[in-house]
């Protein structure tokens, strides 16, 4: 059993997210789905950022914080497609994250990452919040530092393909995002 914070997409914490915890529950882990948006969610990618910009980035970023604090130090970070900008505005603050699970989007790097420490990114393929370019820099930094970096790309599939109340979703690549996802949390994290 591991500890997981999912950070939400853009479009607010939806039915995909809760049923995302949902299943990661029913594995037999603690998951928390903080809403870093204050209740208010959004139809599509642009009334999401039409509602992050009225929000504001420091007001997620404190709620995300907020949410963390009571989470053990080894807490897993997740996120869905803005959820992996969450968690990489977190992510220097947790060097003990027992492991990063980067949903739709990339993140950089954190100098504080460990040797060791596993990262999995999942995208479409072409996905314009994974660039080709972003996935190569993030590989590159992975490398250097040691970190054990997954990459799994999805052909064809739309951008958010793992939410089901979408026209993005593709049930196939949803169902071997979320294998992949359990599969790498029921792995015993390295100190």
């Amino acid at each position: 059993m591991v500890h997981v914070a999912l950070f939400h997409s853009v479009l607010g914490l939806r039915p995909a997210d809760l049923l995302a915890a949902e299943r990661l529950r029913r594995a037999g882990h603690e998951v928390v789905t903080p809403d870093l948006f204050g209740g208010e969610t959004a139809a599509t990618l642009g009334q999401g950022f039409r509602l992050l910009d009225r929000v504001g980035w420091a007001t997620v970023a404190r709620r995300a914080r907020q949410s963390l604090a009571g989470m053990p130090d080894d807490t897993v970070l997740a996120g869905v497609s803005m959820g992996a900008g969450v968690v990489g505005e977190v992510w220097p603050e947790r060097p003990a994250a027992a492991g990063v699970l980067l949903l739709h989007a990339t993140a950089d790097l954190p100098a504080s990452a460990r040797p060791g420490l596993r990262v999995q990114l999942h995208a479409a393929e072409p996905d314009d919040f994974a660039p080709s370019e972003q996935v190569a820099a993030l590989s590159r930094a992975a490398q250097e530092r040691g970190v054990d970096l997954k990459i799994f790309r999805y052909p064809g599939a739309g951008h958010c393909y793992t939410d089901p109340g979408l026209p993005d979703h593709d049930p196939a690549a949803a169902e071997l995002t979320w294998r992949r996802v359990l599969d790498f949390l029921a792995r015993r994290p390295t100190p």
